[in-house]
């Protein structure tokens, strides 16, 4: 199953790319949603390698993800693979100069099963994907605002 969405944001790549880069911001944000976070393998400056362990509740189970950034090419591209016991996900993230003050910022995430319980996920999803495509794509359009705005006013 595969989600894509873009947007385009009035902020120059690197700043943008500074913004996306963040993790530590991510990491705070996933923890004040009751996410529990852990790197396992830091690289700073952020690079190919980076790893975190998570854990959530999700349909009352606790799930646990590990995430392994295996690309990261400034200021254009991140990728990251996560995994659990029963689904694998690739996530891509690339940035495109439209003009020297404008970027198109792309997501496409894929998600794969690996086991029965997992599929039987994925194809619950699959029965809502016109409500996740819709929500995906608001959640980055809110994303894109919100990183317009970070860079106007120097947050």
């Amino acid at each position: 199953m595969q989600f894509k969405a873009q947007e385009d944001i009035t902020t120059p790549i690197d700043a943008v790319f500074s913004m996306v880069s963040d993790v530590d911001r991510f990491e705070r944000m996933a923890m004040r949603r009751g996410v529990e976070v852990r790197r396992v393998v830091s690289k700073t400056p952020l690079q190919a390698g980076a790893e975190w362990h998570t854990r959530f509740s999700f349909r009352g189970k606790p799930r646990d993800i590990s995430v392994l950034m295996t690309e990261c090419e400034r200021p254009s591209l991140m990728q990251f693979t996560s995994s659990s016991r029963g689904m694998i996900g690739q996530t891509v993230i690339e940035l495109l100069a439209l003009s020297p003050r404008h970027t198109r910022l792309s997501i496409q995430l894929s998600l794969a099963a690996k086991t029965l319980p997992a599929r039987l996920l994925l194809q619950s999803m699959k029965l809502g994907q016109a409500r996740f495509r819709r929500q995906f794509q608001a959640r980055l359009s809110d994303f894109a605002q919100e990183l317009e705005q970070r860079h106007n006013h120097g947050v």
